[in-house]
């Protein structure tokens, strides 16, 4: 970074500069955790020889937090893949249940910017498709900080929602649907190629706020890539060729998490032709009524604080899900 004209191609300098903050978050926390060890043992010394209870409780205490911090680097580890350091394409999409599963989605929306905002994660909104009554069809978000994608990839699934709708005059319980999507963000040298014969490519006007420039030009992209039936789209730049630029990279970020998975049971659900995004299909059940639990399905990590949860409140899941995927990969 120190080197002359290291800022003058941007990009190239924001991923270095997205790699030291990566390794900064992982040998930091553990060098002041090593000082600490080594202060709260001298501490315990000084305190013992001098017969200081009142010490001694207090720095009970202060190893009771350094041990919830050991916990959390530890958990770090977890995230061991190779891609787990990465951003991400962060997707929502309503499912069965029409105007509920749209509006099931616009609360996962807000639920997942909480927790973004309360990890410091940068995200931008790709594509945006409304829903036809309230809420939104589908969502993509492009997120970025330390372990994005290997703490977001926990979430990829369909996830269910009970509770008594507001859309609905006798106030009857309704089921909903939202499958959440998730795929790192490679660098251009990506070893996936793509047959331009395998793709269909649609221009077409974006939608949203944007002024003259979005009722005027067809800037928004679409590619579908017909052999696997796989849809991407962008409409937040005003420029037709780098809305394309963007979709080409998260289409080869999906074809390459299709290749490496090979099509596992979590990708099969929301790619695979019979996968659908309903019953039986879920990772995670969010129940209001009759009662109050959010549950998932995958490790039976549960709580009945829900509010927290559609707060943004997540680690509990993804810690949970982390631990369970590693036990299963050691198997």
């Amino acid at each position: 970074m120190s080197k002359e004209g290291f800022w003058g191609n941007s990009e190239e300098a924001q991923s270095v500069v997205s790699q030291l903050s990566m390794l900064k978050s992982l040998i930091e926390p553990v060098e002041e955790m090593q000082r600490e060890a080594k202060d709260l043992h001298e501490l315990f010394e000084l305190a013992s020889d001098e017969a200081d209870k009142d010490e001694l409780v207090q720095l009970q205490d202060d190893l009771s937090v350094l041990v919830k911090r050991c916990e959390q680097v530890e958990l770090s580890g977890l995230l061991s893949r190779p891609e787990d350091a990465k951003n991400c394409f962060f997707s929502i999409h309503a499912g069965a249940g029409g105007t509920e599963s749209c509006d099931w989605a616009n609360m996962l929306l807000r639920m997942y910017t909480r927790y973004f905002e309360a990890n410091k994660y940068k995200f931008q909104e790709l594509d945006i498709t409304p829903g036809e009554e309230a809420g939104i069809r589908s969502i993509t978000l492009r997120v970025s900080g330390p372990f994005a994608f290997g703490k977001l990839s926990c979430e990829t699934g369909v996830h269910r929602l009970v509770r008594i709708s507001p859309f609905d005059s006798q106030k009857r319980r309704h089921t909903s649907f939202a499958a959440v999507d998730c795929v790192p963000e490679f660098d251009e040298d990506i070893d996936i190629e793509i047959n331009e014969d395998d793709i269909r490519i649609d221009f077409y006007r974006a939608s949203g706020a944007g002024g003259q420039h979005v009722n005027k030009t067809s800037s928004a992209v679409r590619i579908t890539h017909e052999p696997t039936g796989i849809v991407v789209q962008c409409q937040n730049e005003r420029s037709q060729h780098k809305n394309k630029a963007q979709v080409l990279k998260v289409l080869k970020a999906r074809l390459y998490m299709l290749e490496e998975q090979k099509r596992d049971a979590e990708v099969a659900k929301l790619y695979g032709k019979k996968g659908e995004i309903a019953w039986g299909s879920q990772i995670r059940s969010y129940v209001m009524q009759p009662y109050q639990m959010v549950k998932d399905h995958r490790t039976d990590y549960q709580t009945g604080n829900v509010e927290a949860v559609l707060d943004g409140e997540l680690d509990g899941f993804i810690e949970s899900y982390l631990r369970h995927r590693t036990k299963n990969k050691h198997k």
